[in-house]
């Protein structure tokens, strides 16, 4: 072990609570931060081995999961908004029309990245160029290069070639190479911010004078291509702090601004040649830079509110890396960009949903594809979110998947005649002698409405959202044993029973063999998940939540078309099936916007990183993280979702 290794060893992962410790402070900072977590680190070992405050070895339970103070009476975008009541696009416009020419910042204001933390996005350039530990090396050449142009030049306001050509001395890549590649994936990532796109367009169409303002390495070159791409067009001037040697935190860019105006200091009378009857005043998100230092300069100022500290207060940053920075980036730069006001139910979806659905779709796609599964069985109704989310993933797939009617009920009684243990266990008020009369007309109908979804498929697979995984494998069991057809079934599914099931252990032999295969938590994976799911405080009622549907209750299949009994059906002509329908779930407005909450986080993230597949690979301990934070407190968030809905569970 080398000496650096060595003394992180004793630093750090000597003691799990000081680890855990320095950890919550050192991931993801940077800058002062990063030295500040140092210190502490220090601070740690120095109380711990001579002020003996041995508790700080140990990791409380408590703190073994996040707890956050999530909000309970309204959604989040609800109450961003009712804090900045200022905060929409007719009060932009109003307040920015009344000047002639309106300035704006480019990071964090016109553009957003879809990262929690900017210097995340070098760790994709460090994967492009294969560099290992890319991001603190680009952190450090970047500070470096500061530092030696501040001894020639006088300031620190570096080019990005700068950059790259200190950082070409330490990793060997050319520069330009160098530069290409995080050019690229700049353009590539960045996007457009959606409330100030509006409020853009909007002062164009008024025939406002709009200029760029930004302390910035990135050439202007690149940065006006990523603003017209991104519908940022019409603008006169764009000034970059790297190409003139000054920048807004001091105030000098500012200046050169106003003198290219010729309207130089016309409120403070500095390098006044000629005042000219304008108007101007500059948006962006700094406090300092793009407020107190415009102001100081004879330039109004409109800050647009800071989006970082929401992630703080409510966003899950127990998740790897790359996976945490993104979620949280999409999540808070779509709930608090101030365009929009959303609902519990839309947030629960967006927040809780979307990260696991997008996972849980590219997991059953990498398995099916590896497996050779020639279909994908969406069961109802869990399915009918997943399958609209899987084909808009996999648009090539869609002749691949299919929606099935299949529910836990009709499952039961299918195979009341090979598992009566199970059927009794549920219907133990009915009669045998009926039980089987209904049995074998409900059996020719699912035999001839199976047989047509399967036909000429060898593999396929059933997916669900769990527990047990019986309907899945009641499946299994029913297509090639009991109707002949010559299918071999798979069990997908999102989690399995836990130990706090009274039979934990019911599906292991078959997910042992891989007839059935969990996603996010199983006895051999993700075992601190497998302890914490309990049914028992209504975890399984709120992951169903995510995954519930508008639809009825599917009830069961009958032969031939139906007259009388169920009053929701639907008759399949070309099967001479009839598929029977319950109730359906109350709520169904707020169904349907948990579903478009998913939908929207899948399309977010599929369009952000469309070019990176790997982003998609989201473990099952990840897609659970959110959920876990928002069982924070006794579940107090969960326990409001819960009330606005009134699922029936064992029926789906």
């Amino acid at each position: 072990m080398n000496p650096r290794n060595l003394l992180y060893h004793f630093l750090v992962n000597r003691h799990p609570g000081i680890g855990k410790r320095y950890h919550r402070v050192h991931d993801g900072s940077m800058g002062a931060m990063k030295f500040f977590s140092w210190l502490y680190l220090a601070w740690l070992n120095f109380a711990y081995y001579f002020l003996f405050c041995r508790f700080l070895g140990k990791v409380p339970e408590s703190q073994f999961y996040e707890n956050k103070n999530l909000l309970t009476g309204t959604s989040e975008s609800a109450n961003y908004l009712k804090e900045h009541p200022s905060l929409s696009v007719s009060g932009y416009v109003e307040k920015l029309s009344d000047y002639d020419i309106i300035s704006f910042d480019i990071f964090d204001t016109l553009i957003f990245r879809p990262f929690a933390l900017p210097v995340d996005l070098f760790r994709i350039v460090g994967e492009q160029m294969q560099i290992m530990d890319f991001t603190n090396i680009r952190i450090w050449s970047e500070w470096d290069a500061r530092q030696k142009c501040k001894e020639k030049y006088g300031h620190m306001e570096v080019t990005l070639a700068d950059i790259y050509r200190n950082l070409e001395e330490d990793v060997g890549v050319s520069y330009r190479q160098g530069m290409s590649v995080e050019i690229k994936t700049e353009l590539e990532l960045c996007y457009a911010n959606p409330f100030m796109l509006e409020v853009w367009r909007e002062l164009l169409q008024k025939g406002k004078r709009l200029i760029v303002v930004s302390d910035m390495y990135l050439p202007s070159g690149v940065l006006e291509q990523m603003l017209i791409k991104n519908g940022f067009e019409g603008f006169e001037r764009l000034y970059v702090s790297c190409e003139y040697g000054k920048n807004k935190a001091s105030g000098s860019l500012y200046r050169k601004v106003l003198f290219d105006l010729g309207n130089a200091g016309h409120r403070k009378g500095l390098f006044r040649k000629k005042a000219l009857p304008i108007k101007m005043i500059h948006v962006g998100d700094n406090l300092h830079s793009d407020g107190d230092m415009a102001r100081a300069n004879g330039i109004d100022s409109l800050l647009y509110p800071r989006i970082d500290q929401n992630a703080l207060l409510y966003r899950a940053f127990d998740m790897s890396f790359l996976t945490g920075s993104a979620y949280r980036g999409i999540v808070t730069n779509h709930l608090y960009n101030g365009s929009r006001l959303y609902s519990m139910e839309y947030e629960y979806g967006f927040i809780y949903g979307g990260l696991f659905v997008a996972g849980y779709c590219n997991f059953i796609h990498t398995y099916c594809k590896s497996h050779g599964i020639e279909k994908l069985l969406f069961l109802s109704r869990d399915g009918d979110i997943l399958k609209r989310a899987y084909d808009r993933m996999y648009p090539s797939e869609r002749q691949k998947t299919e929606y099935v009617y299949w529910s836990r009920k009709a499952a039961t009684v299918l195979m009341a005649d090979e598992d009566r243990h199970d059927y009794f266990r549920r219907f133990i008020e009915a009669k045998w002698e009926k039980v089987l009369s209904a049995y074998q007309d409900s059996q020719a109908a699912a035999k001839k409405y199976y047989q047509h979804s399967l036909k000429g498929i060898a593999k396929a697979a059933a997916i669900d959202i769990g527990w047990a995984g019986s309907g899945a494998m009641a499946l299994r069991h029913l297509v090639p044993e009991v109707w002949g057809i010559p299918c071999e079934i798979t069990g997908l599914i999102a989690g399995t029973n836990t130990l706090h099931n009274a039979e934990p252990d019911a599906a292991e032999p078959f997910l042992q063999s891989g007839k059935l295969v969990s996603y996010m938590f199983s006895q051999q994976h993700n075992r601190d998940l497998l302890k914490k799911h309990d049914l028992n405080k209504d975890y399984n009622i709120f992951w169903e939540l995510l995954l519930s549907s508008p639809t009825p209750q599917f009830v069961g299949f009958a032969n031939g078309k139906q007259k009388d009994g169920e009053k929701r059906r639907r008759y399949l002509k070309n099967l001479d099936v009839t598929l029977l329908f319950g109730k359906y779930d109350k709520n169904q407005k707020g169904i349907r916007e948990v579903q478009q909450g998913i939908l929207d986080f899948v399309e977010q993230y599929l369009e952000h990183f469309k070019k990176y597949p790997y982003m998609f690979r989201i473990s099952g301990r990840d897609a659970y993280a959110p959920m876990l934070l928002a069982a924070s407190r006794h579940e107090k968030y969960l326990k409001a979702i819960e009330k606005k809905f009134a699922l029936e569970v064992n029926v789906n």
